[in-house]
């Protein structure tokens, strides 16, 4: 339904001959503008993550002016609105536990502020779903820019993915294969440009998430950071949101559960990072929708893996681009896709993606040649995760999938960071690594702390992967056979926190099992003697995630804030 200009959200700030309105109208005058540069047009907010050490979006401050400009071309008038900078490197302990504080800051911006639409710019791993949580809560027009990924990385002649490598030369360095001199010309070679990690790891999952959702223009998604249809595609998003501003074109209008499922299908076909079970569980929650664990798990069974994309395969974010990209990759899955759900631009999903070609097979391979038969994503219940558990089969060692070993349990990080090169730990080929005490609650945060570190022992014998148990979470960066988000998690009293070292676990991910092999009056009494942590919480938003935040199998959201009711227009006064 088309709006009219006396139903836009910023006419309560500036339309009124009151003296509130007349001050509004001052105080915009003061910054330079005219009067007739604001009044009567849509005001288009465009929440900018943008920060120094953020390296994937140091380049969005000039991209902001590009999205301002589109905006002006299309008749509206835009306010760039600084946002929290999740960047994944450098924020300790880990930008999750920032993510629901970014999304509770864009929906107050947003709510506050005389805003009739958004473009959200953003990219680094939490950074999207953040964003858009708090826009499906608000529920104003909006569109996202992705930042884009780094240019392909290249070292010794072979080509090196972000955090991939980094997880794979770390492991040869410590094992005594890597000079130092190669390490420190790996660290200045390995990212070439500003952007997004390269590999299909937690940025890039979320980026296509998000346009297979349909809230990217059509193929934004894949678009390298450093290359000139970046720029001219935030053009286009300004110009965008300000029609999509008098469709009166919302979040909830595009994501539908069809689009939801669209958002799944992809990730299940581009291998991507196990934290999107977190977040897609999140941001269906903003929209009133329930998604089980087991839905994504079904979804796994049924779509091949066909980006063939570090982790789990060779190429980078790069390739896939000139392959045909985001568009290329969702015509190859038509037979799956809802091709009627909406995008921001205004046509269909079928409409976006009719034609579109793809130009090199082994990039975005067909369907009947997928480069893993073992999926994204497997959802495994047992007495050890009665709330489920993940595991990412396409980048596990498959001899380790079904498996049987003895705990050796590290109850917190620094404890498992303090003995873990220790040489006589006792560890050997067949044991199972259990860390305790990283999820939401107890890091706080919940980590990347999953891809435990094999032993420096075992790197010597040539072991690169163990099965390792955690309810932290894994880079979406990082390979090995790694369980993780056990829920409920050990700091809550889950079933993890009761492990002993030399315990027997029983890993069986065709089957979809992880069990604790001792007896259920075992457990019991165990249960009965064990003692709560300590109080991680002590100050500041801190404490109030930990009042609040939920467990993994329901998306770590704050209990507050799922749902759909209504935002609280503020009071004009």
């Amino acid at each position: 339904m088309a709006k009219t200009l006396e139903q836009l959200r910023s006419q309560r700030w500036f339309a009124d001959d009151s003296m509130r309105a007349f001050a509004h109208r001052q105080r915009t005058q003061q910054t330079g503008y005219r009067r007739d540069e604001f009044m009567g047009r849509p005001v288009i907010a465009i929440i900018n993550t943008w920060s120094d050490i953020s390296t994937c979006h140091v380049h969005l401050r000039e991209r902001a002016q590009r999205v301002r400009e589109g905006i002006i071309r299309a008749g509206g008038f835009p306010l760039e609105l600084p946002a929290l900078s999740l960047g994944e490197v450098m924020v300790k302990p880990t930008t999750m536990l920032y993510r629901n504080l970014l999304a509770m800051e864009t929906e107050e911006l947003l709510r506050s502020h005389p805003i009739d639409g958004a473009v959200l710019m953003g990219g680094c791993d939490k950074t999207t779903p953040a964003l858009l949580m708090g826009a499906f809560s608000m529920n104003i027009p909006a569109i996202y820019v992705p930042a884009g990924a780094t240019l392909s990385g290249w070292f010794q002649g072979e080509k090196i993915g972000t955090g991939t490598h980094t997880r794979k030369y770390w492991d040869e360095k410590r094992a005594g294969n890597l000079s130092e001199e190669a390490w420190l010309k790996l660290e200045s070679s390995m990212t070439r440009s500003h952007g997004t990690c390269n590999t299909m790891g937690t940025a890039s999952t979320m980026t296509l998430i998000a346009e297979a959702m349909g809230m990217s223009l059509p193929g934004a998604a894949t678009i390298p950071a450093a290359d000139s249809a970046h720029p001219r595609m935030c053009a286009l998003a300004g110009e965008r949101i300000v029609q999509m501003v008098w469709e009166d074109l919302t979040p909830r209008e595009i994501v539908t559960r069809e689009s939801l499922e669209n958002a799944i299908i992809t990730y299940m076909a581009l291998g991507g990072s196990t934290n999107a079970a977190i977040h897609l569980v999140a941001l269906a929650g903003r929209l009133g929708l329930e998604l089980p664990l087991e839905w994504l798990d079904q979804w796994s069974q049924k779509i091949p893996v066909i980006a063939n994309l570090m982790p789990a395969g060779q190429y980078l974010m790069e390739d896939l681009y000139y392959a045909g990209g985001s568009q290329g990759l969702l015509n190859r899955l038509t037979d799956f896709l809802h091709l009627q759900a909406r995008n921001v631009n205004g046509a269909t999903l079928g409409e976006n993606i009719q034609g579109s070609p793809i130009y090199n097979d082994d990039v975005i391979r067909p369907l009947d040649r997928p480069i893993s038969t073992q999926g994204t994503l497997a959802v495994l219940r047992g007495n050890l995760c009665p709330d489920g558990a993940v595991i990412k089969p396409a980048a596990a060692t498959p001899e380790l999938l079904v498996h049987r070993g003895r705990a050796l349990v590290f109850e917190n990080h620094a404890q498992m960071s303090a003995q873990i090169d220790d040489p006589a730990l006792a560890v050997d080929a067949n044991t199972v690594l259990v860390l305790k005490n990283a999820g939401p609650q107890g890091a706080p945060g919940m980590p990347e702390w999953g891809g435990l570190p094999i032993p420096k022992k075992l790197l010597a014998q040539g072991i690169r992967d163990l099965v390792r148990i955690s309810d932290a979470r894994m880079s979406g960066t990082h390979f090995g056979t790694c369980v993780l988000h056990v829920a409920p998690e050990s700091y809550a009293g889950g079933p993890l926190a009761l492990v002993q070292t030399g315990d027997w676990i029983e890993l069986d991910v065709p089957k979809r099992r992880l069990h604790l092999d001792i007896s259920e009056e075992e457990l019991a009494a165990r249960r009965a003697a064990w003692q709560p942590p300590a109080k991680v919480f002590a100050r500041g938003y801190v404490v109030l995630y930990g009042q609040h935040v939920t467990q993994a199998n329901l998306g770590c959201d704050f209990d507050f804030l799922q749902g759909t009711d209504p935002v609280p227009e503020p009071e004009i006064f």
